[in-house]
């Protein structure tokens, strides 16, 4: 996707003989400031997918694959200094994020922690194991150290731009859904942000329109976070396609009234039986939709299913700060971010970053392999 004109995917590596460094639009900073985030080793990629620099389950799972590739990098570098440094601020024995490393000890249990380390960062998201799994299994079947490191590269390489391929299939899957002068309902940000480039939820979007269908699509605020105010939002603005942002308590009354064609949304995870854990929110959303008898359709690739979850309530939640449903960040008059708390001071707050759509409240999946349905 274009950026004033620049050409841009969500993240991406550059490696020399010294250094691999993975970079990535930070997200946590749009839709009020754009900047690019230089992660030179693998404690700060990781970093930036726990901290939500990056987020989305395509993308967080190219930025995991980049981030086990740089620990392999790290691992070979036995001649350099013994501690692990965070490369955005070289500072040292940064607790969990850091570990000793002499010159004699095994490369491979280092890359084995630093996988654990990636691994522990966003539980929810399939794409990102899907990730570690691939990249430690090209590099695992090599017989030195060097060649597992390029075989991570590669492996990691071929992941983002599979990722890519898939976004691009899922469009042309489920750009036939979408008639002329639709009016879609999004919840959270599947879009280009969320993957490596073109997006989930939205790639059928974007194809619709370059394709001179007229959309209109109900853009979810999606709190606590807002990835639908400002993250949504800022890409369909960027490609010209008429959107609202509503509350998200809005979404039920408009489809009441018939506003409201057809739902779409991403996944982070998605069951052998078909349920689907995505963005909280996303539930109440197919529960108005299965009563108001609008299609719900959920966009995700193949990389997003984990078959050895057999149904729904095993899928982990992810639980996060209750500061985001406390504090908001924004800009003030002047244009600096500024955090305010919009909360009751001295309450607490519980904040899920998911939940669980059954299966029988879903349309049909929309994969890089066609639409999925239930039964068929």
């Amino acid at each position: 996707m274009r950026v004033n004109g620049t050409p841009y995917r969500t993240v991406w590596i550059e490696r020399s003989e010294m250094t691999a460094t993975v970079y990535l639009i930070d997200q946590n900073r749009l839709p009020f400031d754009f900047a690019v985030v230089a992660c030179p080793g693998h404690v700060a990629t990781a970093r930036a997918i726990q901290e939500m620099t990056v987020r989305g389950a395509p993308a967080i799972g190219a930025a995991a694959g980049f981030a086990l590739a740089q620990a392999f990098h790290e691992a070979q570098a036995t001649d350099a200094d013994p501690w692990v440094s965070d490369g955005a601020t070289g500072r040292r024995g940064d607790g969990a994020f850091h570990e000793a490393r002499d010159a004699d000890a095994d490369p491979w249990a280092f890359v084995r922690a630093a996988r654990a380390r990636i691994e522990a960062t966003r539980p929810t998201a399939r794409d990102l194991f899907f990730a570690t799994e691939r990249v430690w299994a090209a590099a695992e079947a090599m017989s030195s150290l060097a060649a597992a490191t390029r075989a991570a590269f590669d492996a990691a390489q071929a992941l983002a731009s599979a990722s890519v391929a898939a976004c691009r299939a899922i469009g042309e899957a489920g750009e036939p859904l979408i008639p002329d002068r639709a009016r879609v309902l999004t919840h959270c940000n599947a879009g280009w942000l969320a993957c490596v480039d073109y997006g989930t939820a939205t790639a059928p979007l974007y194809l619709a329109a370059s394709r001179g269908k007229r959309l209109h699509v109900w853009v979810d605020e999606t709190r606590p976070r807002s990835q639908g105010a400002r993250l949504t939002a800022w890409e369909l603005h960027g490609e010209g396609i008429p959107h609202r942002i509503i509350a998200d308590n809005a979404a039920a009354s408009l489809m009441s009234r018939g506003e409201v064609d057809l739902v779409i949304v991403g996944a982070d995870r998605i069951a052998a039986n078909g349920d689907v854990a995505n963005k909280i929110g996303t539930l109440e959303k197919a529960l108005c939709a299965r009563e108001f008898g609008i299609p719900f359709y959920v966009a995700a690739p193949h990389s997003t299913f984990d078959p050895r979850v057999p149904h729904g309530k095993a899928i982990p939640i992810e639980e996060r700060s209750p500061d985001e449903v406390l504090y908001q960040t924004g800009p003030d008059e002047s244009g600096m971010l500024r955090r305010i708390r919009v909360a009751a001071p001295g309450s607490s707050a519980f904040n899920p970053a998911f939940d669980v759509t059954p299966a029988h409240l879903i349309t049909g999946i929309i994969t890089e392999r066609g639409v999925l349905r239930r039964g068929v």
